[in-house]
Parts: C-alpha cells; sequence; structure tokens
C-alpha cells in the first residue's frame, strides 16, 4: 500500500485500530508532505524511518531522536514509539512499513545458507534480530534506491511485486547496519556480551543526543547523564566505537551540516555559523578550513 498523506489521528471518525491493522496484512510505505503531524502512541511493525527535506522527531521510551535528512531510524517490530512534525516548513518525510511475515522470510533468506533454504523452502521461523534504536547514515546507494522507488510509485502506481523487490534491498541494507552495530558492540571495552550491547545502546543514545542537539551546546555532563555513564567512562568508551570523542564527533556533525547549508542556501557564513553552533564567524571559519583546506566562501563558490 503507498500513501502519499499521512493520517490525522485528530480528525472526527478517524479509527487507530483499522488503521494501524492494515500494518500486520500489507508492506506500507508513506511519502508524505507536511508541517504538522504526531502520534503519541503507537506499536509498530519493522519500520525504516527517514525525511527528504526537514525534521521529524520519534521518541522511544526516554530517548528524542530528530531524523533529518541524511540519516535514517529502525524502529523493530512490536516497537512502542511516538512521532511528531512540528515545524513552519514543511517536511517530507519517507516511511517503510514492513509486514511481520514477509519481512522474517526475507531477513532468514539472508540469514541461512542456500542449503538450508533448498531444504526447507517454507519453513518460517518466525524469528526476527532485534536492531539498535539510533541514527544512520543513509549510504548513496540508499538515497539511489529510495528516488528509483519513489519513482516507479508516483509513475506507475503501486504494484505488490514491484514494490517488494525494491523492498528486499532496503532489508539488506538493515542487515547491514545490523552487522556494522554488532562489529561496534566488539569495540566496546567490557568482558562480559551482555556488557558490551548495554553500553553501545548508551553509547548511542549519546550520540543521537549529540545530533539532535548540536546547534546548541550539548556538554559531557548532560550527555553523560543521559547515556547514564559516568564522563570519563563516556569518553573513552566512545572514542574507542566511533573513533572520535565526543567532542570531535559534535565538531564533524556541525561541519558536515555547515557543507551542505553552503552547497543548498544562500544564508551567509556567520548565518550558518549560528544555525550550526559555533560561536561566531571567526571561529566557524578556522574550524571549517582546517576540516576542508578551504574558506567557508571559497567552498560555496568552487560548488565542492
Amino acid at each position: 500500500m503507498y500513501f502519499t498523506n499521512l493520517p490525522n489521528h485528530d480528525a472526527p471518525g478517524f479509527d487507530e485500530q483499522v488503521h494501524f491493522h492494515k500494518f500486520k496484512k500489507h508492506n506500507i510505505i508513506f511519502n508524505a508532505t507536511s508541517s504538522e503531524s504526531h502520534c503519541d502512541n503507537h506499536v509498530g511493525c519493522l519500520s525504516f524511518k527517514t525525511v527528504l527535506s526537514g525534521e521529524e522527531w520519534y521518541g522511544i521510551g526516554r530517548q528524542q531522536l530528530a531524523v533529518r535528512p541524511g540519516q535514517f531510524l529502525i524502529l523493530n517490530n512490536e516497537q512502542n514509539y511516538s512521532c511528531r512534525i512540528d515545524t513552519h516548513e514543511k517536511v517530507r518525510c519517507f516511511s517503510i512499513f514492513f509486514k511481520n511475515d514477509f519481512a522474517v522470510s526475507a531477513l532468514q533468506d539472508i540469514f541461512q545458507s542456500e542449503e538450508y533454504s533448498l531444504d526447507n523452502p517454507f519453513q518460517n521461523t518466525g524469528v526476527m534480530p532485534e536492531f539498535f534504536q539510533t541514527l544512520n547514515e543513509i549510504k548513496p546507494q540508499v538515497q539511489q534506491r529510495m528516488s528509483t522507488l519513489i519513482g516507479s510509485l508516483n509513475q506507475q502506481g503501486y504494484n505488490e511485486v514491484m514494490v517488494d523487490e525494491h523492498l528486499l534491498f532496503f532489508l539488506h541494507e538493515l542487515i547491514r547496519v545490523y552487522r556494522a552495530d554488532i562489529r561496534r558492540v566488539g569495540e566496546v571495552a567490557a568482558i562480559k556480551p551482555s556488557t558490551r550491547t548495554e553500553l553501545y545502546k548508551r553509547l548511542c543514545i549519546a550520540k543521537d543526543v549529540l545530533h539532535a542537539s548540536y546547534a546548541g551546546n550539548p556538554d559531557l555532563n548532560s550527555l553523560s547523564r543521559e547515556a547514564c555513564m559516568s564522563v570519563p567512562q563516556l569518553i573513552r568508551q566512545f572514542k574507542s566505537v566511533f573513533g572520535l570523542s565526543p567532542h570531535q564527533y559534535l565538531m564533524q556533525i556541525r561541519l558536515v551540516r555547515a557543507a551542505e547549508l553552503l552547497k543548498e542556501t544562500d544564508l551567509t557564513a556567520t548565518e550558518i555559523a549560528g544555525l550550526c553552533g559555533f560561536e561566531n564567524n571567526s571561529t566557524f571559519g578556522r574550524a571549517f578550513k582546517m576540516a576542508y583546506r578551504i574558506q567557508p566562501i571559497q567552498f560555496r563558490k568552487a560548488g565542492l
């Protein structure tokens, strides 16, 4: 099923039970534009969430994650969450909800050997990996696949065979991300596997807080409280897993965002510096030149 409008949960006569029952029977794609939308409590199926413009906020437990262009979020089957769009600008959101039987069958095929699949072609274990609830980078091939899928849907309408073939690609991408997360868990300095997994989840919380609040001034004490880790432990483990200290990671987020704004907008360097959390234009200029070997305005003129 393909929707180009988000449901209005406050509309008179809106039946949430009927609406959410569709997610159990069909693969569903949303490609919608909105400036205001919210769902306070949803128990969803495995899903892929991103935005093509603007930002959408998701609440998972006590976490608040801001999904922006170039990022995506994986939500697990039977995951409780909230979501909201509340902005003056139009937000274009793109979500894929995978029907449970379809997702389990596809993921089972990815994980199992060809020999096992040949001997047991119709066996469905019902087992699905638990994905980490954290922001992920959208790779160019995923961006291209999204564009191709959206173009096909808009031109040809919803064709189940065509859509399912595309969705298999996205499920393979989810597994790639899952395996990358498992490798990062192995970088956590702890003896017990359960401890490494728990620490990685807490480090992801700190990482996502940096993404959500890069325009402000997140400090180590607030990060450590959010992640429930001491400041020394947070710094040590964060660098071990992500290869950068929290401050270095924050600067990377700011500089990448600044480069995007230089390419995509006519905002001045001073305006971009403020939007990206730099103290002033001079601080921004020095940091940008150190990272890109060129001043911001020269970067814009060069079309890099």
